[in-house]
């Protein structure tokens, strides 16, 4: 099998480390809670897989030389990213609203600190469940993805081999590369999770995620 490594894990770690959906939604969920942090990166990994496979039987070039494929695929993609942030959004205020009432029947007095999380009081096999939904749809339903396995991907394929082979050898150390950064990344974005603990920095952090969501949605839908 030749393949051109060096090359080929330059660009991974790059596109790793630019911010992206899969980004969001991996922090968002480490700083909620640890386990469905590490259950999102997960999610998104076996979403990888998905396009891995897809690529390697050429569903994918069917995709992308079908515009109306493609571009459902986009559509769908913005609408769950839409879901997520309003969903984000509607929680944040909600848990304003419920703060405000909580003070008001304590006679107006606030600690500043609110330790658990809906996250936290959550049933643990729930939070894995929406954690790694949330990182597999937003993953699978990214068609740049598909596009990266489809077009990227096979520039690092070289001749005296199956070309299948070296494309799933190639996807594979990408999951397995993704999944350690993203580990990594949870385990950063979990030490934030005292700081969040106060009420409004939580707040704060939920609507601006939950925007950052929409604008990602709409901006996706807007391309299609």
């Amino acid at each position: 099998m030749s393949v051109d490594l060096v090359g080929f894990l330059g660009v991974v770690l790059v596109a790793y480390v630019v911010p992206g959906p899969d980004f969001l939604v991996v922090v968002r969920s480490a700083t909620e809670h640890p386990a469905k942090g590490r259950a999102a990166a997960l999610g998104a990994q076996c979403g990888l897989c998905v396009h891995m496979l897809a690529a390697a039987v050429g569903l994918s070039l069917i995709a992308a030389r079908s515009p109306a494929v493609y571009d459902a695929i986009k559509l769908l993609g913005a609408v769950y990213l839409v879901h997520l942030g309003v969903r984000a959004v509607l929680a944040a205020r909600r848990a304003a609203r419920e703060r405000a009432a909580g003070r008001e029947a304590a006679g107006g007095v606030e600690d500043g600190t609110d330790p658990r999380t809906p996250e936290e009081e959550a049933p643990a096999h729930g939070r894995w469940r929406s954690g790694f939904t949330q990182g597999f749809l937003t993953n699978v339903l990214n068609p740049k993805a598909a596009l990266f396995f489809l077009s990227i991907l096979p520039q690092f394929v070289h001749g005296g081999g199956s070309t299948s082979r070296q494309i799933f050898f190639l996807g594979t150390l990408d999951i397995v590369i993704g999944v350690a950064y993203w580990f990594a990344l949870v385990a950063v974005a979990a030490r934030l999770r005292a700081f969040l603990a106060r009420p409004k920095v939580r707040h704060r952090w939920e609507l601006t995620t939950g925007w950052l969501f929409i604008a990602i949605g709409i901006g996706v839908a807007a391309a299609a």
